[in-house]
Parts: structure tokens; C-alpha cells; sequence
């Protein structure tokens, strides 16, 4: 396809404290379920490129983990490169903030977020400011928290969003429009991102244990596909490890006799054949690498 002198194409990193709904606007946005989500914090552990294609744009999305107030591993030094190599491949930055929580509606919680984007903006690109989950927001108490963003940093635009009911998605997309220059499309109008399968599968195994497990659990687990054997006649092969840092969460994700790691197992297995569309048999194994998010030679070998 040869692109019109119109079309536009470029980089949108999507950034914003933890739980913001990132992911899901993400989501949204392709109109299909990429990044995994949860109701917790932190989910999102790497940068996620997502693309959505038209006749007239390629907008590229780079989704990123949550900007945390406290660093307290490595796993969240690499969590936060993560943000800032997305920050300097964009073209503009969406920055995205809820009403969810009251603290959202506080003087300081605005003056934080505008110190934030100071901070990892350094350059000063153009920043659309993305207020989501207005579905649980008063509508009289939205204009005044519009207007507090508005005086204190030089938005391009303020938009209300609710991506979960996907209110505002057309408006949105035609603000990225105006955030991006004009360009022939980056990537083939058919690619939705740049990751293999093993990912989505390995990111799909770790999104049940965010879903179905407390406390630390989800936190200390990181999950690695070992073996993806597609086959012409059968279901396709999966063998993937799960590791935390310690016996006793192994223990608890095994489960007595079994039955904890079989649930994440048929749980993982219906998202992973509806994602990749064909059956499969998934084989899961429990190990444990003590403290691995404090080393940062294990990290690396997860792949960060």
C-alpha cells in the first residue's frame, strides 16, 4: 500500500502512576487485548508496543509499567528504564491519571503528577493529559480537576476518558492525530506489535497469578516459556517455569496435592488458546530463584 501525502504515523508512550489504566485503554484502543490486566498494582512489567492502523494513520502505542513513588528493587530500576526508553522513542507522551481514588481530586496529588511529568519530561515534549475511569467520577467535580492540571503544566489537550466503557475513544484518537507528524506508516498495516507469541503466553500464565493469588505472590513470580512446539495435527505444546523467591510461595502456588497450580494451569490455557486462537497443552512447573528481583544478573536472564 502506498500512504497518501496525509497520512500520519509516529510514537505515543503511554505513562502514569500504577493502575491508572494504562493497559486497558490500551486494549481499548486496538480494539483487542494485548496487555494483561489486573485490579493490582504494578501488573505491567515491561514496555508493550501496540498498533493501530488506518487508511490515514499508524499510531504506534508503547504502553509502560506504572511510575512507582518508591523504588525499592532492581526489578523496579528496570521497571522505570523501561518508562524512559518508551519517553525517548515517542514522538509525544499521553500522561494518564484516574478519579477512581479520592486522592486523585487533591491539590497534591495534581502537584505530584505535574512533578512527575517534570521530571521524566525533561525535553519537554508534547504531553496530552488523559483523565480516565470518569465513569466513577461526579460530573461536577471533573471540570474543577480539569482545570487544576490546565493551570499547572502546558497540556496540549485534557481529555475524559472512561476506557473500560470506552467513552471518549474517538475524541482521543483524534488529539493523537494532532500530536503526530506526517509520515509513511513505520510498520506493515497488518502488524499489531512486535512481540512473539512466547511473550503473550508467558505475560497471559503471569496475569492469572495477578488475578487469583494475594499478598506478595504476584510480585515475586515471574514466568518464562521453556518449550512452544507448534504442531500441524494436535494441540500445540507449552512447557513454561514459574519462579518466586521462596519455598513457602512455592509451596502456596503448588497448591495441596496439586490443585493451585492445575487452576492456574486451566485458567491460563482458555486465555492462551483464545489468544492465539488454537488449542493447546500447557505444562507448568514451579522453581525458585531466591530474591531475584534484587539481582540484577537474574533479571537479565528473564529477559529485561
Amino acid at each position: 500500500m502506498i500512504a497518501p501525502a496525509s497520512f500520519k504515523a509516529g510514537y505515543l508512550a503511554l505513562i502514569g502512576r500504577p493502575n491508572v489504566g494504562k493497559s486497558t485503554l490500551l486494549n481499548k484502543l486496538l480494539d483487542y487485548k494485548l496487555s494483561i490486566i489486573s485490579p493490582r498494582p504494578q501488573t505491567t512489567r515491561r514496555r508493550l508496543m501496540g498498533i493501530a492502523n488506518s487508511d490515514s494513520y499508524q499510531i504506534i502505542f508503547l504502553d509502560t509499567p506504572g511510575i512507582l513513588d518508591e523504588i525499592r528493587y532492581e526489578l523496579h530500576h528496570v521497571m522505570l528504564q523501561q518508562v524512559h526508553l518508551a519517553i525517548a522513542d515517542a514522538d509525544a507522551l499521553v500522561y494518564i491519571v484516574d478519579t477512581e481514588n479520592r486522592s486523585s481530586f487533591s491539590d497534591l496529588r495534581v502537584e505530584e503528577d505535574i512533578s512527575i511529568i517534570k521530571k521524566m519530561n525533561a525535553v519537554q515534549k508534547p504531553v496530552l493529559l488523559v483523565i480516565n475511569k470518569i465513569d466513577l467520577c461526579a460530573k461536577p467535580d471533573l471540570l474543577p480537576l480539569m482545570d487544576r492540571y490546565h493551570q499547572q503544566y502546558p497540556f496540549q489537550s485534557l481529555i475524559p476518558v472512561s476506557a473500560l466503557k470506552g467513552d471518549g475513544m474517538n475524541d482521543l484518537i483524534a488529539e493523537f492525530l494532532n500530536l503526530l507528524p506526517l509520515h509513511p506508516p513505520y510498520y506493515d498495516p497488518d502488524m499489531l506489535t512486535d512481540q512473539p507469541e512466547k511473550f503473550f503466553v508467558a505475560e497471559l500464565i503471569r496475569e492469572q497469578i495477578f488475578l487469583h493469588f494475594g499478598a506478595e505472590i504476584p510480585y515475586c513470580t515471574e514466568v518464562v516459556v521453556e518449550e512452544f512446539k507448534e504442531r500441524a495435527a494436535g494441540k500445540d505444546y507449552i512447557r513454561a517455569d514459574i519462579f518466586t523467591e521462596r519455598e513457602s510461595q512455592k509451596a502456596i502456588l503448588i497448591g495441596k496435592k496439586g490443585d493451585a497450580l492445575g487452576k492456574i494451569g486451566m485458567w491460563a490455557r482458555r486465555e492462551i488458546e483464545k489468544f492465539l486462537q488454537r488449542e493447546v497443552y500447557l505444562e507448568l512447573r514451579i522453581k525458585v530463584r531466591k530474591n531475584w528481583r534484587r539481582d540484577e544478573v537474574q533479571i537479565k536472564r528473564f529477559g529485561y
